[in-house]
């Protein structure tokens, strides 16, 4: 379990608040609208109404204190980067920045932020690589050059092992697994078998899988 400052209770945020309280966090969140922070109460173990962008405010809640601060302001980004530069100033251990823009990213990443999350970004990443190809099936974008896909496995693949394709020499790719029926296989040795009716898990560079599966 895990102490999270969480700032900023959009939908974003909220959605953060609800998967952390599922996973057993302690969590304190923050917001400057009254009605934002009362509609958090059942998620989060205490709540505050306050602007994060006041150095008093912020250093009021012992800001070394939690393991992560998450800051999720989404609707004003001169709050977000004051908010973020605050927080690494005050001593916070992780500072998490949500961004819309890869300048907006810069700007926190130079301002004390230690990761930045583009959830619109993201998702919207995903839906098009993954619904536009019958071939993938999920994707999880590792960072701007690295990913796992669960793609299908070529029809010229099956009945030869994995030694006689090697995709890892050809493509540098890695097969982490099968799957099949939602349940993984993550036992692959170099004499496995393809057969069909089974996914493949694979990581590598965005363009080598790309190539390797005749993706785009």
């Amino acid at each position: 379990m895990k102490s999270i400052l969480l700032i900023g209770i959009g939908r974003f945020g909220r959605l953060v608040a609800q998967e952390l309280n599922d996973l057993g966090h302690e969590i304190m969140a923050v917001d400057d609208d009254e009605e934002r922070v009362n509609s958090i109460l059942p998620y989060v173990t205490n709540a505050q109404i306050g602007d994060s962008t006041n150095e008093e405010f912020l250093r009021s809640l012992g800001i070394n204190s939690y393991d992560a601060c998450i800051v999720t302001i989404g609707n004003d980004f001169q709050s977000s980067l004051e908010t973020t530069s605050l927080l690494k100033e005050l001593g916070a251990k992780l500072v998490v920045s949500r961004a819309e823009t890869d300048i907006q990213k810069k700007f926190l990443l130079r301002n004390g932020a230690d990761h930045v999350v583009y959830p619109e970004k993201q998702v919207a990443k995903w839906t098009a690589i993954t619904y536009s190809s019958e071939l993938v099936f999920d994707y999880i974008e590792i960072d701007d050059d690295y990913a796992i896909y669960e793609v299908s496995i070529p029809s010229s693949w099956i009945g030869q092992r994995v030694c006689d394709i090697d995709i890892r020499k050809k493509y540098n790719i890695n097969i982490l697994g099968t799957k099949k029926d939602g349940k993984l296989n993550a036992s692959i040795t170099p004499d496995y078998v393809f057969s069909e009716g089974f996914n493949l898990l694979v990581i590598g560079e965005h363009k080598a899988i790309q190539k390797c599966f005749r993706i785009g």
